[in-house]
């Protein structure tokens, strides 16, 4: 932190009742974003490229998938813009519920895709238009959820509570897992590439009603609502953050570029490593990816805690160190092909994942002040995803083509961490009454 606290009286800390509404909203929101969000990454893995793609070889049509992944990630940032603006302007729940929408209609829109064979080349054509609206809300998505659950915080408490929306991640993940490995498990593997992977998606309808009822119960964030009756709303927030905040600005970048990267290779990659790099099935990758969904949202709830005691920078540093040495271990033990090596695989992995990952919406809180944060806040992740996750997938497979061996997407993953690292060493924590202070300052 650079700034010093504002003097305006901190916002009134909302009863116990609410707060539970408020973070319970942030959990299920981000919960049904990122299972959105997964389905598709898990899809392009396993499907797309017969689907969209059949007219290039295996590895072409994969690397075609997993671009697709990476085109959502050039338009986070523009949603990242509009949001953060449109929440530092009129506050943050109705953002909050119009991204929602947006994320759930532009998933059942990719379950009713018709395929290459019906339509041509409109087919890819429209999947990433569809993944663009993705992106776009993914990119203010977070940064809504993350400032509701840490402005509604009680004070010594933010990491912990900022860490509910982080694991809406894990969760959304391991959700998505489970719907494809039901679906892949009762249908044929000719079944499952006609119609069966369709059905993840289509699920999303009934998510964003629950979604939609849980959001729209919830009230304003005290910290926007002190700053509107103050009248202390700035008309362009992001235009004050680049002025103002650059050196936040690209701290916070660094901190999210190893994370998301790495949150990729599990996410997206290691399925079609593991089942056409090493040969197996699609289920044990399936069963694989949840354990280590399970991992990391568990230690990503711990590492809010523990930032609240031990310090965000602190926790940051264990967790940057255990990434990067776990970075060669991970494919030297994915690469045995046994399933009890490949779970401690993961779970090592999401150690690293979660203690990097659950103090960072407490952590962004306290980097900008209040009447530009979700702007702040949503631009710094989105271009934090972009180089770190937006290609990873992509680039890991064309490591893996060019010099046919894992060793490579280790060297990558490593360099991404040194990256993170270098952000975490640069970060100016600040003392907890000066973070608390600034949080709540407008």
């Amino acid at each position: 932190m650079t700034q010093t606290p504002g003097s305006a009286a901190s916002a009134v800390h909302p009863p116990s009742s609410q707060l539970r509404r408020v973070i319970g909203a942030s959990l299920v929101g981000t919960t049904i974003e990122w299972y959105d969000f997964f389905v598709y990454a898990s899809a392009a893995g396993l499907v797309f490229g017969k689907q969209f793609f059949p007219g290039l070889d295996g590895t072409a049509a994969l690397l075609a998938s997993f671009a697709t992944i990476g085109v959502s990630f050039i338009a986070r940032p523009i949603g990242g813009v509009v949001s953060g603006h449109l929440g530092d302007r009129f506050g943050r729940k109705p953002v909050l519920v119009g991204t929602l929408l947006l994320m759930g209609l532009s998933t059942v829109g990719v379950g009713l895709l018709p395929s290459y064979a019906s339509i041509g080349v409109a087919a890819p054509i429209l999947l990433v238009a569809l993944r663009m609206l993705q992106g776009l809300s993914a990119g203010g998505e977070w940064g809504g959820a993350a400032m509701m659950s840490v402005e509604h915080a009680p004070p010594g408490r933010r990491g912990y509570y900022g860490a509910y929306p982080q694991i809406g991640v894990p969760i959304g993940l391991l959700l998505a897992n489970l719907v494809f490995f039901a679906v892949s498990a009762t249908t044929t593997p000719e079944q499952f590439q006609a119609w069966g992977w369709r059905i993840p998606f289509l699920l999303s309808i009934v998510l964003i009603v629950v979604g939609f009822w849980v959001r729209a119960r919830v009230s304003e964030s005290p910290v926007f609502e002190d700053l509107r009756d103050r009248r202390e709303r700035r008309s362009a927030p992001l235009a004050e953050v680049l002025r103002k905040n650059r050196r936040e600005l690209l701290v916070a970048i660094g901190l999210f570029v190893a994370n998301n990267m790495i949150g990729y290779i599990l996410i997206a990659f290691i399925t079609s490593y593991g089942t056409r790099q090493l040969g197996l099935s699609s289920t044990t990758m399936l069963v694989v990816g949840m354990v280590g969904a399970v991992a990391w949202g568990v230690f990503t709830l711990m590492a809010g805690r523990w930032s609240d005691t031990w310090g965000r920078r602190r926790t940051y540093l264990i967790g940057i160190v255990a990434l990067a040495a776990w970075c060669f271990p991970f494919f030297l033990l994915f690469d045995t092909r046994s399933v009890g090596l490949l779970i401690v695989a993961v779970v090592v992995l999401a150690f690293g994942l979660g203690l990097t990952y659950g103090q960072q919406a407490a952590t962004y809180a306290e980097m900008f002040p209040a009447p530009v944060r979700y702007s702040g806040v949503s631009f710094a992740y989105a271009f934090g995803a972009i180089l770190g996750g937006g290609f990873a997938p992509l680039l890991a497979t064309w490591l893996i083509a060019v010099t046919g061996t894992s060793l490579s997407v280790s060297a990558y993953m490593f360099l991404m961490c040194l990256v993170t690292l270098a952000a975490v060493l640069a970060l100016r924590e600040g003392t907890p009454a000066e973070r608390e202070a600034f949080v709540t300052a407008s």
